[in-house]
């Protein structure tokens, strides 16, 4: 075992800067930060203040930082999805172990290229899909694999995206649009996939999709609607997707309710009621959801047929209150069902009274931040990988289920051989 290693930090957005930097800070001298890249330069200088960084160490892009000599031992790539494979290939070949932010990109050849360049170079690449280090699908992955079911054959699951966060994220935000980031079912449940079929120790074999951006467009803007929410709107008292309800007002998301975390802090960077209020008066996040750019679906089935003769069955939809996921996993000898944000699993064995298991959400995708980011610290300290971590050959299957779905998706529902 080691007693520390170095790290370099590119992208300072909300996973990057928000999520991961604080997990990271919390093992103290075991992890030493030797160089951030961030574009804006409110984040960039922030955090170099943060961690005493000098200039030197501090620059905009991920491709200055990688174009010259290697820094540290391993990369923390938390930029946009098309960002990704471009600069995790330079980061691989100067001899850098990855920490790789969701989705690995949108592009199955970008997918092919970084497994091949990971082999060539033996360097690790550990992918963020977070879900996998939570204390409540740890304990689901216990009973299931301690045959609590018999033998998994039916999977039915449903990521609720909630109303807000498909209003925040994908109509209003950086991940509206698949040209410029990642289709919907790429960048939101590429994890979801993962998980399950991890949970059920499945492999994908046939897929079909059907879904569409059927709510958020101009066909569905209300009387009266304005293009920008502060702009006079008629039908913004009637209206849950308002600016000022979600950033402002609304108990679990508005910052007069106290909440100057995410999504807040997408807008700015110390969320307050005037830096909240300034950037939807003239941000992206103060437009009105059925006058945006979006294209990526609002709503999405995928049908999966296992390698077993098995299936599975996901649903996104961002038409819902809360965010959270509900799966019902059903065997030969029981089903289980999981909510994870009430923390609940029930297990009724057939013929066998029901039993229940609470789990304590945490912050940062349920436990997930921090579960991630333990089991990166420790594989890179010399430990023995955590039961969460896969080599990236396994976590591209995920990928390749959801450009199959995508896929199908497009060509009417046909199904897809993978």
């Amino acid at each position: 075992m080691k007693d520390s290693f170095s790290i370099v930090l590119i992208g300072l957005g909300n996973r990057g800067k928000d999520a991961y930097l604080p997990e990271l800070l919390k093992f103290g001298d075991k992890v030493r930060v030797a160089a951030i890249a961030e574009p804006v330069d409110e984040k960039r200088n922030e955090v170099a203040k943060l961690l005493g960084l000098a200039p030197e160490q501090c620059f905009r892009t991920g491709e200055e930082l990688l174009a010259g000599p290697r820094l540290a031992d391993a990369a923390v790539i938390a930029t946009m999805d098309r960002q990704h494979v471009p600069q995790a290939v330079p980061a691989l070949e100067k001899g850098y172990d990855l920490l790789l932010e969701k989705p690995v990109s949108p592009s199955p050849e970008e997918c092919r290229q970084l497994a091949r360049v990971a082999r060539e170079t033996g360097r690790r690449v550990v992918i963020c899909h977070v879900l996998r280090y939570t204390p409540f699908y740890k304990k689901v992955k216990e009973l299931l694999d301690g045959g609590a079911v018999g033998q998994v054959m039916t999977i039915q699951a449903i990521e609720n995206v909630g109303y807000w966060h498909q209003a925040h994220s994908f109509v209003r935000g950086n991940w509206r649009r698949t040209g410029e980031s990642s289709p919907m079912l790429l960048q939101k449940c590429c994890h979801d996939l993962d998980l399950y079929l991890w949970l059920a120790n499945k492999s994908a074999r046939r897929v079909s999709s059907f879904g569409s951006n059927s709510f958020f467009n101009a066909a569905h803007a209300p009387a009266g609607a304005a293009a920008r929410c502060l702009d006079g709107c008629a039908a913004k008292a009637d209206c849950p997707f308002d600016a000022e309800k979600i950033y402002l007002t609304n108990a679990a998301t508005g910052i007069d309710a106290g909440n100057d975390g995410w999504p807040c802090e997408v807008l700015a960077a110390h969320p307050t009621h005037e830096s909240v209020l300034q950037a939807i008066r003239t941000g992206p996040y103060g437009r009105c959801v059925f006058a945006c750019d979006n294209d990526v679906v609002d709503h999405q089935v995928v049908n999966v047929e296992m390698a077993d003769g098995s299936t599975f069955g996901f649903t996104m939809t961002g038409f819902t209150e809360h965010n959270t996921r509900l799966a019902k996993f059903m065997g030969t000898e029981g089903e289980l069902t999981a909510d994870l944000l009430a923390g609940k699993i029930a297990l009724r064995r057939f013929g066998l009274p029901e039993e229940t298991f609470s789990v304590d959400a945490a912050e940062g995708h349920s436990g997930g931040d921090a579960g991630l980011v333990r089991a990166f610290v420790e594989l890179m300290l010399g430990g023995e990988p955590g039961p969460g971590l896969t080599s990236l050959d396994v976590s591209l299957e995920s990928h390749a289920i959801a450009f199959a779905a995508e896929k199908s998706r497009l060509s009417g529902g046909a199904a897809v051989e993978l």
